[in-house]
């Protein structure tokens, strides 16, 4: 069973982080969570290291400071009643946030998105990539294109989970049902066929590559139906969807979540090769990026 006792929030003071506290409020409202609110102070060796500083947030330079900001972030937020603690402290800030979400214990971590492109986004990655990779816990990544207020009590009605059978996506396949049965509401489990010419045009292929391909989805379609047996009648509602596309599977899975639409997508965060977050452009990154509803990410 699913359960959220200490959900912490990273807040960097930005418009991102803002949405994103909205969403760990309401969660922490839902479960009768502690919620942990953090802020990291740059160090110099975060400067030296930021080639795009200008457009980091604004900083908040002492922790007095820094804690009175938090503290008026939840009361903006209508969050000031629930059970919370504010953290401060100095840090290179992706290694701050997993390090505090490990010695806390938190079962979540809720973070919000910049969607910064450029040389700090192709050659270092994002804090949230960063998190994402290294974070103890379950990361819900809250993207600017989500609701800028999510329900309360937060319920994730549709949500698409997207299966590659690696550990870590087994492991979202667990949590994917269990919201879906909190939530009385429907899991789609997506497994995304990639071909590999983009360009070619399936009605006019070879008539044995459309032999070949519609084999490799009526395989796909029993090992998909063969994990999920069952779970309908006893979990929630489960929609089993098998898609062939062109072009990477993060292209399929973003299209698919908005035609539903889906209030989450959950997927895991390493791909069956277990290094999918090692590599710029891997399926978890560009539907991270690119998202319109939060994403759940879970290590294996």
């Amino acid at each position: 069973m699913v359960e959220f006792t200490r959900v912490l929030c990273p807040l960097d003071f930005s418009e991102p982080s803002s949405r994103a506290l909205k969403y760990a409020a309401a969660i922490a409202r839902s479960y009768d969570s502690e919620l942990v609110l953090q802020h990291v102070l740059p160090t110099a060796i975060t400067f030296a290291w930021t080639p795009d500083i200008a457009n980091q947030p604004a900083l908040v330079v002492s922790p007095e400071r820094a804690l009175g900001a938090l503290r008026d972030q939840v009361a903006a937020a209508g969050a000031a009643d629930l059970r919370s603690r504010f953290i401060v402290h100095e840090g290179i800030e992706h290694e701050a946030i997993t390090t505090l979400a490990r010695d806390e214990g938190a079962d979540l971590l809720v973070i919000g998105t910049h969607g910064r492109r450029g040389f700090n986004r192709l050659f270092l990655g994002s804090v949230t990539e960063k998190v994402i990779r290294t974070a103890p816990c379950p990361v819900l990544t809250v993207p600017a294109a989500a609701a800028a207020a999510p329900p309360t009590p937060i319920q994730f009605n549709r949500i698409l989970c997207a299966m590659d059978y690696s550990p870590a996506a087994r492991r979202g396949l667990d949590y994917a049902f269990e919201l879906g049965r909190q939530a009385g509401g429907e899991v789609t489990v997506m497994w995304v066929c990639e071909y590999s010419d983009p360009m070619e045009p399936p009605p006019y292929v070879d008539a044995v590559v459309r032999a070949a391909r519609q084999h490799i989805l009526a395989s796909a379609r029993e090992r998909l139906h063969q994990l999920v047996a069952g779970e309908a009648t006893t979990r929630c509602a489960i929609k089993e969807l098998v898609v062939l596309h062109p072009n990477r599977a993060a292209h399929a899975i973003l299209e698919a979540a908005s035609t539903l639409p889906a209030d989450l997508i959950v997927m895991g965060a390493q791909g069956s090769g277990g290094v999918e977050l090692m590599l710029y452009g891997s399926n978890t990154h560009h539907v991270v990026r690119n998202a319109l509803c939060p994403v759940l990410t879970l290590r294996s």
